[in-house]
């Protein structure tokens, strides 16, 4: 597994990078390209790096790309309080970021955590946000996680998420909200560990047989979850990693050890902390939320999904429902044979999806 990358985003001339002072914190941005401003927000466990392939394209295009490392990774400000990670500041962080650029609006776009971020800063602060892509997860109002049987957050996470895990069983957020638990078990191989997530939650690890001919946008809710009871919910006691597909010999092509040694360095330098604290705020974003139920989402509104991606499956209700939610909703986009690293997996047709979006605005 020593493919060597064909395309070093670190010796890119274009890319800019800068630290910028944004809602009380240090945020570390990379910038490339002049014209309207894109903000573009990560996930777990990720970083601005993600966003190398969409730079690139949305400065041809002429448009100023902007991506951030989120709160809590890479060389951004890791505040050490649990609440310090709740959907309010990472918001802020996201409006100060735009003003600290000299601007007064952006269309934003996130991916995983960052798609929560992004729906939520466009929901809540459309007067900065002027347009939103959500990439793998769908909106998923209160709840952030658009779960089978709340899509919108009719109800709290936690509880909606030990129903799926069922007897027996620990949600991986739960999982990953379990004092030291996960901690523990990232630092133990930050290498493997990385690697096997980016691998597991692709389209390049092997389907199970038995869900090869199954169509996962026919299942209902019940069913949806029986199968994120088996995918993603764990004993207690086993870890994450014990349920991750084997690697191959080699690594996909969308993959290079460049891109893990990245990753790689930067979580042994900054730990898992601070982006494990996402995940404790969940119920409390959901009662930050609550003023804003029932409030449509105004502005122009995209999500990309991948076809194999487990996100986009489980958010199959909240993504058919979006236009109830969204007045100016487009058309959902789901790409074929990806998986859940969209940026990566499928840079050329996700970079197609941006380009057509933000035209059209």
């Amino acid at each position: 597994m020593s493919k060597t990358s064909t395309f070093s985003a670190l010796d890119d001339e274009r890319f800019k990078q800068r630290t910028l002072s944004a809602n009380g914190i240090r945020v570390h941005a990379v910038e490339a390209g002049q014209g309207p401003l894109v903000l573009l927000a990560h996930g777990f466990p990720e970083s601005w790096y993600s966003w190398r392939h969409q730079l690139r394209a949305l400065a041809d295009a002429g448009y100023r790309a902007v991506a951030i490392d989120m709160r809590g990774y890479g060389r951004t400000s890791k505040p050490t309080a649990v609440h310090d990670y709740r959907i309010t500041e990472l918001v802020a962080d996201c409006v100060g970021v735009v003003h600290a650029l000299g601007e007064s609006q952006a269309v934003i776009v996130g991916h995983d955590w960052g798609s929560a971020v992004a729906w939520s800063a466009a929901w809540t602060r459309p007067d900065v946000f002027r347009a939103v892509v959500g990439v793998s997860v769908p909106f998923g109002g209160r709840g952030q996680m658009a779960l089978p049987g709340n899509p919108f957050g009719e109800r709290r996470p936690s509880e909606v998420e030990r129903e799926i895990a069922g007897p027996g069983r620990l949600w991986y957020q739960e999982y990953f909200t379990s004092p030291g638990v996960a901690d523990r078990e990232f630092h133990s191989d930050p290498a493997a560990w990385l690697t096997g997530a980016l691998y597991s939650f692709s389209a390049s690890a092997p389907q199970p047989p038995e869900a090869a001919a199954v169509d996962f946008t026919q299942l209902s809710d019940q069913a949806l979850a029986a199968m994120l009871r088996e995918a993603v919910c764990m004993p207690p006691g086993v870890g994450m990693r014990d349920g991750m597909t084997p690697m191959p010999d080699d690594l996909p092509d969308w993959l290079t050890q460049e891109d893990i040694d990245f990753y790689v360095a930067e979580f042994e330098r900054t730990g898992f902390t601070g982006p494990l604290n996402y995940y404790h705020c969940l119920d409390l974003n959901w009662e930050l939320l609550a003023p804003y139920e029932g409030r449509p989402l105004e502005v122009p509104a995209l999500f990309v999904g991948g076809g194999r991606d487990i996100a986009t499956l489980w958010g199959r209700t909240a993504m058919q429902r979006f236009p109830e939610v969204a007045p100016q909703a487009r058309e959902p986009i789901v790409i074929a044979d990806a998986g859940h690293w969209l940026p990566d997996e499928k840079p050329q047709e996700l970079n197609k999806a941006l380009l057509e979006f933000l035209a059209g605005l």
